[in-house]
């Protein structure tokens, strides 16, 4: 049966927001991606920043003459709605009968709808847990219809994060609602500081591979031996850098007691799930066999019995070289990323000579600057000599080398730090098979990523060896 006219202009009303969100979020995305090359320096756009440029501006295209027929058809139906308003009104100018009214109860108005799940009300999502759980342990109907209504909100407002989070078969799940990843973000990015300055995409709408163009060989130029000598001539090549498409997933058990009787269990139950997630993200980034950014980062030996800041620090400029060397023009190499006891150990290194060439801003007789009120995970700690900003993160192992003893710093350029994850990190929950004989259910979180460095050889640097050992304070 078609609805009323309120409920098309209700639903045509929220075309026209999701029509809206597209165009300004394509203007946003274009915004991102002219900053971080003024940001770097670069007086035009890589290819790839072309091309996706050129994708924006055709959705936002889209996306506004969208508006403007849904503008349209707003206008037509509430036309409509306005004539029967007259129709109604001169139809109440009839002669009142004894026919008794409706209770007001029992009269369907259109207004705005809160969200099933609200910051207002549950702050700290433990409705949504309970809900998750109950319907999953009772086959709760009402949990299970409060859940349904959740996602359907969630097609609505997050529709493109939807579906590539749930277009694979091997996966399904409940998105989270979004205040509470936006809530948990501040503790769970401290778990996942490498990634934080990595290069960010849009994870693809579909597929469970990212496929990119890596030019393996250039075209050339020569002088040209003599007037009408044939010029230099090198056909370009490429080859298809294809980068899978991976689950970071966390669970958390919890006790039927916590979910039936539990006060405040929410809050321990999804910063744990979420530490969990982000956590093994940024582990992966680093640690991954083949592709992990130890893996695949040029090695520079530091072997020493005595180690001391005055040498690493050499070492981390042959990094830094390294990179520069690999990329020329197409970046530069601009963070450190090291283990907290090699910051620590960095800090109280001293030392009566300084570089002769030091960066803008750090005090001449200063190996470097710390930011001040820096802490794990808030972002750059500091700064070394040569510019290159350090990164603190714990996801670097420590049991390398023949002793199990040595840890690894990184020189990278975080341009080329690709990491493809939903901007909006709309992470799954789901409930699995309960732990029957301890009454606990197992909650599972789970997101999809994919990430490189292979774009070019050796544009990333590692220094390792003896030089590294656990150090003495």
């Amino acid at each position: 049966m078609p609805g009323t006219i309120d409920d098309l202009i209700a639903s045509i009303e929220v075309e026209l927001e999701a029509a809206h969100k597209r165009s300004k979020k394509a203007g946003a995305e274009i915004q991102l991606i002219l900053d971080k090359a003024q940001q770097d320096g670069r007086s035009a756009l890589s290819a790839e920043e072309d091309e996706r440029v050129a994708e924006l501006f055709a959705a936002r295209d889209q996306a506004k003459g969208d508006v403007t027929g849904i503008e349209n058809k707003l206008a037509n139906a509430n036309k409509i709605k306005t004539e029967e308003m007259e129709r109604q009104a001169e139809q109440r100018k009839a002669e009142p009968t004894q026919t008794r009214k409706p209770s007001y109860d029992q009269v369907a108005r259109v207004g705005r709808e809160e969200r099933t799940y609200r910051k207002d009300e549950d702050p700290n999502g433990k409705n949504f847990l309970l809900d998750v759980s109950r319907q999953f342990l009772y086959q709760d109907v009402e949990a299970a219809s409060r859940l349904s209504r959740h996602m359907q909100e969630e097609r609505v407002e997050r529709a493109q994060f939807l579906q590539r989070a749930t277009n694979t078969g091997a996966f399904t799940g409940l998105v989270v609602p979004q205040y509470l990843t936006d809530m948990y973000a501040p503790a769970t990015a401290a778990l996942r500081p490498f990634a934080d300055i990595c290069n960010r995409h849009q994870l693809p709408a579909d597929g469970m591979s990212v496929n990119i163009s890596r030019i393996t060989t250039a075209s050339s130029a020569a002088l040209q031996a003599s007037e009408n000598a044939a010029v230099s001539e090198t056909n370009m090549d490429d080859t298809l850098l294809t980068i899978p498409v991976q689950t970071a997933a966390g669970q958390q058990t919890v006790s039927r007691q916590a979910i039936d009787r539990g006060q405040g269990i929410e809050d321990v139950t999804m910063q744990d799930l979420f530490n969990r997630v982000h956590t093994v993200l940024d582990s992966t980034l680093i640690n991954q066999a083949s592709t992990g950014l130890s893996a695949i980062a040029a090695a520079n030996a530091y072997t020493d019995a005595s180690p001391s800041g005055a040498e690493l620090y050499p070492k981390i400029l042959s990094a830094a070289a390294g990179v520069e060397a690999a990329m020329l023009a197409m970046g530069r190499p601009t963070h450190a990323v090291m283990h907290s006891r090699r910051w620590y150990w960095l800090s109280s290194q001293m030392s009566s000579t300084w570089p002769m060439i030091n960066w803008t801003g750090i005090p001449a007789q200063s190996a470097g600057v710390a930011n001040s009120g820096s802490s794990y995970g808030s972002g750059v700690r500091g700064v070394l000599p040569c510019g290159l900003e350090v990164i603190v993160d714990n996801n670097i192992p420590t049991g390398l080398g023949g002793g199990t003893n040595e840890d690894e710093v990184y020189v990278v350029p975080n341009s080329e730090c690709h990491l493809w994850e939903d901007q909006d990190a709309p992470l799954m929950i789901r409930a699995e098979q309960p732990a029957a004989a301890t009454l606990g259910v197992l909650l599972v979180a789970y997101k999809y990523f994919a990430y490189t460095f292979g774009r070019y050889p050796n544009a990333m640097q590692k220094i390792g060896g003896t030089g590294l050992v656990t150090p003495t304070f």
